[in-house]
C-alpha cells in the first residue's frame, strides 16, 4: 500500500479555525496513492449551510461531490472547513455549489468531477444544482447519490 505524503498539509493535526468565507478558505492536497488507476472518491455534506444574500437567512443543502483523481486528492479536513466557511456567506444557490466545483477543480485537476447540490426549499421550491466536467472515464462505477427529490410531506 503506498504511503502518503502529508509533510505539505497545514491543517491535519493542528488545530485550524474555519475562513471568514470560501474566497479566503485554503484547500489542501496529498497525493494520489493509486496515481493511474480510476476510482471514484466520493465526500457528502448533508448539513451545508449558507446565506440568502438577499435577506440574510439561512439556506441548507445536501451536497454530494464525487470525482475521479488524476494525482491529487483533496485533504478532508481542509475540505470540511471550506464548507464550512460558506455558514455566514451570502450567496445564491447556485452559485454555492459552482464555486465549489471550481475550486476543486481548480487545486486537484482530476479526470472527473460533478457536484449534486440539493437544496431545501425556501419560497416553497427546492433548488438542485448539478455539475459536471465532462464524461466520466469508461468503467469507472459512478453510484447513484442517493438525494431522493424533495417531495413535501406527501
Amino acid at each position: 500500500m503506498p504511503k502518503t505524503d502529508v509533510s505539505g498539509l497545514s491543517m491535519l493535526g493542528n488545530q485550524t479555525e474555519t475562513a471568514a468565507n470560501p474566497e479566503v478558505a485554503v484547500l489542501e492536497k496529498v497525493p494520489a496513492g493509486y496515481a493511474g488507476t480510476d476510482y471514484v472518491v466520493r465526500f457528502t455534506a448533508p448539513e451545508f449551510t449558507s446565506l440568502c444574500p438577499m435577506t440574510g437567512q439561512p439556506d441548507f443543502a445536501h451536497i454530494v461531490i464525487d470525482y475521479v483523481p488524476n494525482e491529487w486528492l483533496v485533504e478532508s479536513k481542509s475540505l470540511k472547513l471550506f464548507l464550512h466557511s460558506f455558514r455566514n456567506h451570502g450567496a445564491f444557490h447556485e452559485d454555492c455549489s459552482i464555486y465549489i466545483a471550481k475550486r476543486l477543480v481548480e487545486l486537484l485537476e482530476p479526470k472527473w468531477l460533478r457536484i449534486g447540490a440539493y437544496w431545501y426549499p425556501r419560497g416553497g421550491i427546492p433548488i438542485d444544482v448539478f455539475w459536471q466536467t465532462g464524461k466520466p472515464p469508461e468503467g469507472v462505477w459512478l453510484p447513484d447519490q442517493g438525494v431522493q427529490p424533495y417531495r413535501g410531506r406527501g
